[in-house]
């Protein structure tokens, strides 16, 4: 075997690649001979500089995996590598501790005021009456985002005698409650925290989370700590807050803009500001290079993929062939987790007709992808989706019928989501070769293509809301490019209107304004805008 680590990992990790008969070349052998080495490599590990894009990928003609010391693969191209047969892992998690910490050491530097205590030291001031902190004990910390990173903080806050409160639609009561965690709705978590703590993934439902709305509905000298990801916070609306004292503190590892420039935080005493070195400890360092050295020796010898960021082992026809039903998988999924409210508990996927008959666990994981990226810090993909689902206490059941009649499509898939809260099923199709459809909604039909902006309504089918919701959209100008419309074909009773539901296809953004002028419509009972990339 040849490794080639073209980037500076630690003389451990590197130790971990040796084996009898194996060359490793670390990046100071190289000679500036990448390509000509990669010819005949098997394994190639990378930082972020190097740029592993298909020019670079023409020259590996042997390569069987590319290991990336760290979490994005930014610098990787997927698809090349996947053409190739070439797996790609990353290592998610291996500075999820180092986050934590500098979280706790966050929340404790606010409590105690330690920043201006040293300040006021250093400038020879004795002034320890102004210094009087609180204690993190029997505070209520809340924790948005129950990932690795937001699972250690819970553990670190138990520690301390904090109550944990925490905010993940994709984490089970039973997972959660073994953390000692009580699982709530965000308002409620707002409304009880003394101190909360982001740990989610950058989403449109998670963009500009924390703003003026939600910080109002926060408990007044509430604390927060940002080690996520900035544009979570609106900079502007925090700064408002802190001077009003209705955020007593805020700390904060990351920012929209980095280096952090032009920002009003920066003349506020009570922000405690850290130029995103959450991660960047030895350890974690340390942790990055060995882990990745350990899964890429584990492939090599026994085939075993951890962590892999592209697809799994399959021929390319079969991929070709299954790619669009991966599509439409991913894109229900993500349909259902944003018109779902409650907990998740419950994933259930059936195939009808080929799909059947196929290899399903990549349509199976598109769906898991669909519906945990919406709010997942720790993003699934099309290898890791149903193990992430299991880490996480949610059931995943599948079903096949093969060949059975299918209503004019070849073959249709379903999928059932059931929350705390409610259920809700869909079913759709790929039409035309490549165009994922919807076909049911809740036991109704509404045909819908599923791509890009949707409107989600359900109402009571009464004349004129076609109409209204029209109005609307044009007012905001809003423009629509497809309006499905379904009810169910029973009435309720003597005098009562039939239930529907409509998915609007529109062009642009669907803001929070805009469906709350839906909702005032009399007969509408529920709207919800739906983002598909």
């Amino acid at each position: 075997m040849k490794i080639i680590v073209a980037e500076k990992i630690s003389a451990s990790a590197v130790a971990q690649l040796q084996e009898p008969g194996w060359t490793v070349l670390t990046a100071d052998q190289l000679e500036g001979k990448l390509e000509e080495h990669l010819e005949t490599a098997d394994a190639l590990i990378v930082r972020s500089a190097v740029q592993a894009d298909a020019k670079l990928l023409e020259h590996a003609k042997k390569l069987r995996v590319i290991g990336r010391a760290g979490v994005g693969v930014d610098n990787i191209d997927l698809e090349a590598a996947t053409h190739k047969g070439i797996a790609v892992m990353n290592t998610p998690g291996a500075n999820a501790v180092a986050v934590a910490e500098q979280t706790l050491g966050m929340m404790l530097a606010m409590a105690r005021h330690l920043c201006r205590a040293d300040v006021l030291m250093h400038a020879g001031k004795w002034e320890k009456k102004s210094l009087q902190g609180t204690e993190l004990r029997a505070k209520t910390l809340g924790i948005i985002g129950l990932g690795r990173v937001g699972m250690e903080v819970a553990r670190r806050a138990s520690a301390f005698g904090m109550e944990l409160v925490g905010h993940d639609p994709f984490v089970s009561v039973s997972v959660a409650k073994e953390q000692g965690i009580r699982l709530a709705g965000l308002d409620e978590l707002y409304a009880a925290s003394d101190y909360i703590t982001l740990h989610v993934g950058l989403t449109p439902q998670t963009t500009g989370m924390i703003n003026e709305a939600s910080i109002a509905k926060m408990k007044k000298g509430v604390r927060l700590v940002n080690c996520a990801r900035g544009e979570l916070v609106n900079e502007a609306d925090l700064a408002a807050a802190l001077k009003t004292k209705q955020v007593a503190a805020a700390a904060l590892d990351v920012f929209v803009e980095e280096p952090l420039k032009n920002s009003p935080l920066t003349l506020l005493e009570n922000v405690l500001l850290t130029p995103h070195v959450g991660g960047s400890t030895f350890e974690a360092q340390e942790a990055v290079g060995v882990q990745i050295a350990q899964q890429v020796k584990e492939y090599l010898k026994h085939g075993v993929i951890q962590n892999a960021v592209n697809v799994p082992s399959v021929s390319a026809e079969e991929y070709a062939t299954m790619q669009p039903y991966i599509v439409l998988a991913e894109r229900m999924g993500a349909f259902l987790a944003q018109v779902s409210e409650g907990s998740i508990e419950e994933i259930s996927i059936r195939y009808s007709g080929h799909i059947a008959e196929w290899k399903t666990e990549l349509i199976r994981n598109g769906a898991i992808k669909g519906i945990l990226n919406q709010a997942l810090e720790e993003k699934a993909n099309l290898v890791n989706a149903a193990a992430i689902a299991d880490a996480r206490g949610l059931r995943v059941l599948e079903s096949h019928k093969a060949k059975a009649s299918t209503g004019g499509a070849g073959s249709v898939l379903s999928i059932f989501l059931k929350s705390s809260t409610e259920e809700h099923m869909v079913k759709g199709a790929v039409l035309h070769g490549d165009a994922p459809r919807l076909l049911h909604v809740d036991g109704i039909d509404v045909e819908a293509p599923l791509e890009r902006s949707l409107i989600y309504l359900r109402n009571r089918d009464v004349p004129g809301v076609i109409g209204r919701v029209g109005t609307i959209l044009g007012e905001e100008s809003i423009n629509i490019a497809d309006f499905s419309l379904g009810r169910r074909g029973v009435e309720k009773g003597a005098g009562q209107p039939r239930e529907a539901i409509a998915v609007v296809h529109v062009d642009g953004h669907v803001t929070e304004e805009v469906l709350a002028k839906l909702r005032t419509i009399p007969a509408v009972q529920k709207a919800k805008a739906v983002r598909l990339f």
